[in-house]
């Protein structure tokens, strides 16, 4: 299996600098007076946090690096993993289960299997249907189920429980959770799942009361009323969702950090990422530019190739301005194992 894509942050290569030095690892780094915020210290203080972006930028190595950070600074840290190929086994260098796990003081982690909980979500509908209707029905309705588990969309949702399990439940036993996740687009689309749910429970439950009150109509006493357990859970359904609603659009407590690097597509699809985060009502916290060649990289091939990332850096400090941005240069080695992690996350606080 490949390893994770490096990312680190020191003081910050540009395309416009103004002074420069020698890192640690060894090349000169430019600082550019352009750039946001140094570091994304600010995001100690957040409760939960989503690192994303487009598949290969290194949003594995940074959330990795930031929750071990995190915990390093006295808080206790839940660093979990919804990204399918679930690379934080392989940067830690030790496995991660389905369910919490101590990996270091301070710091536990979890990889979800989207698999696995699509199996579980369809496991426990299957349990709540035979609790409320008659064999016949319930029979049926198992069949569905199964036909449903092949479905586009199942594991999303399935994904998307876990994931509210986990802010709601297992949140207030850490200081911060931070979610690795999958690549933007499908990050994204779980994280309007709340909207989504919402007004499709809503409908059901409309529904429900509607055949609730023709029924009380026709024969008092009859149908369904507020002792139905269909309907109590369709309003507890959508006091959940409205609770995770609620929980991701704290904006204080919240934020979702894009990793990007300097290159179109990856620009474009985060440009997009942040008109569907304001949608969504979730604060953008941070911008980390991943992978800026370096000083040290010299010849025709890298300059040339630094000759057309200082046009799309500048792009990206004009597109992303309103978010704290962190530029961060290609590493000569891959980072795996705590002690490079340890050297990130202290380029990530700017320490």
């Amino acid at each position: 299996m490949p390893r994770p894509s490096t990312c680190s942050t020191s003081t910050r290569t540009s395309s416009r600098s103004s002074t420069s030095g020698t890192g640690e690892w060894g090349w000169t780094v430019r600082r550019s007076p352009r750039s946001g915020a140094a570091d994304v210290r600010h995001l100690l203080g957040r409760r939960i946090l989503f690192f994303g972006g487009k598949g290969g930028v290194g949003k594995t190595t940074c959330s990795s690096a930031f929750a071990l950070a995190a915990s390093r600074s006295g808080r206790r840290v839940l660093l979990v993993s919804t990204d399918p190929a679930h690379s934080t086994s392989d940067i830690f260098e030790r496995p991660f289960g389905p369910e919490e796990q101590p990996i270091l003081p301070g710091l536990w982690g979890l990889e979800v299997d989207e698999e696995a909980e699509a199996r579980r979500y369809l496991s426990q509908a299957k349990e709540r249907i035979a609790r409320v209707f008659s064999p016949a029905v319930v029979r049926e309705a198992a069949r569905q189920i199964e036909l449903a588990a092949s479905m586009p969309g199942v594991t999303d949702v399935a994904l998307f429980e876990r994931m509210s399990d986990i802010m709601l439940s297992r949140g207030g036993a850490y200081d911060l959770v931070v979610f690795d996740t999958a690549p933007t687009g499908h990050a994204l689309r779980l994280l309007r799942m709340p909207e989504l749910m919402e007004a499709w429970v809503g409908a059901l439950t409309a529904r429900r009361r509607e055949a609730a009150a023709a029924a009380a109509t026709g024969e008092a006493g009859a149908g369904p009323g507020t002792t139905d357990p269909i309907l109590q859970s369709l309003e507890a359904r959508a006091g959940r969702l409205q609770r995770v609603r609620a929980a991701l659009q704290q904006r204080e407590g919240v934020a979702f950090v894009l990793v990007i690097v300097p290159e179109r597509l990856p620009i474009e699809e985060s440009a997009r990422a942040t008109h569907m985060l304001e949608d969504a009502g979730i604060p953008l916290g941070g911008v980390v530019v991943n992978r800026v060649l370096p000083a040290a990289a010299t010849g025709e091939f890298f300059e040339s190739r630094k000759a057309q990332e200082r046009v799309y850096l500048d792009e990206i400090e004009d597109r992303f301005s309103s978010a704290p941005r962190v530029r961060v240069p290609q590493l000569p080695r891959d980072v795996h194992g705590v002690e490079s992690l340890e050297r990130i996350s202290e380029y990530l606080l700017g320490t």
